[in-house]
């Protein structure tokens, strides 16, 4: 077994050793993320969040009989970041460089002036803008919502098991976290018990209470992370305020 492989699976049960193994594979994940959305993408594009997500995901359902770590969490940051562009409808609408250019195997003709070694070295130099300061910011989201989450019995990186996918569930998601951020009573209500007041949210939203018990987990963290000073974070949701 790779050395990667092992200490995905040691970051499987462990949150700190997760976000150490987030850090060292920012790069690659910001690779992945802007040669899905056919652009450059950084930290602080909403494509980032799905893919930090879907890299957690892929640590989360890694095992040993799956091969290549890398292979398998590429396949979920690909299909999580289409499925966010999908559902914004911008998927080719920021089309600004082929995914070709990445490994260098087309030249593009309108630019021919652009060597592989100068496109290269822009791709990098576009990657790494503002990443260290973003990577610290993100960093201190996710333990600020890690500390608030547990209050209420899970973790961040839970999230990625729970997210829902069905665009009818994430209508419905939606609207059941719209109804907790209009209500401060029901926000209230939510922090005081550490769990989501099922009647009530059920009678104001609409959403059947069996989908919002088994999406309650992404419900909750969503209205805090909405109704606090999350900006990054909120970047990924924030398809529910529209």
């Amino acid at each position: 077994m790779e050395e990667l492989e092992r200490e995905v699976l040691l970051a499987k049960q462990d949150d700190q050793r997760l976000a150490d193994l987030i850090e060292r594979n920012r790069s690659w994940i910001l690779r992945c993320a802007s040669e899905t959305a056919h652009r450059y993408v950084t930290e602080s594009d909403d494509e980032w969040s799905a893919a930090l997500l879907a890299f957690s995901e892929a640590v989360r359902d890694f095992e040993a009989d799956k091969g290549s770590f890398r292979g398998f969490a590429a396949v979920v940051i690909r299909r999580r970041v289409l499925d966010y562009l999908r559902f914004e409808g911008r998927r080719s609408a920021e089309l600004s460089v082929a995914p070709e250019s990445f490994d260098g195997t087309v030249e593009e003709p309108d630019a021919p002036a652009l060597t592989l070694e100068v496109r290269r070295r822009v791709a990098d130099e576009a990657l790494a803008v503002s990443a260290e300061d973003t990577a610290a910011r993100t960093r201190e989201e996710i333990a600020a919502m890690q500390e608030i989450l547990g209050g209420y019995g899970f973790s961040f990186f839970d999230l990625a098991d729970c997210s829902p996918h069905a665009e009818k569930t994430k209508t419905a998601c939606a609207a059941a976290v719209r109804a907790l951020l209009s209500s401060e009573a029901l926000l209230d209500a939510m922090r005081r018990a550490h769990a989501l007041p099922m009647k009530e949210l059920e009678r104001v939203s609409g959403v059947k209470r069996k989908l919002l018990d088994r999406h309650r987990r992404y419900i909750i963290a969503a209205a805090e992370i909405l109704s606090g000073e999350y900006p990054i974070l909120a970047g990924y949701m924030e398809f529910i305020r529209q």
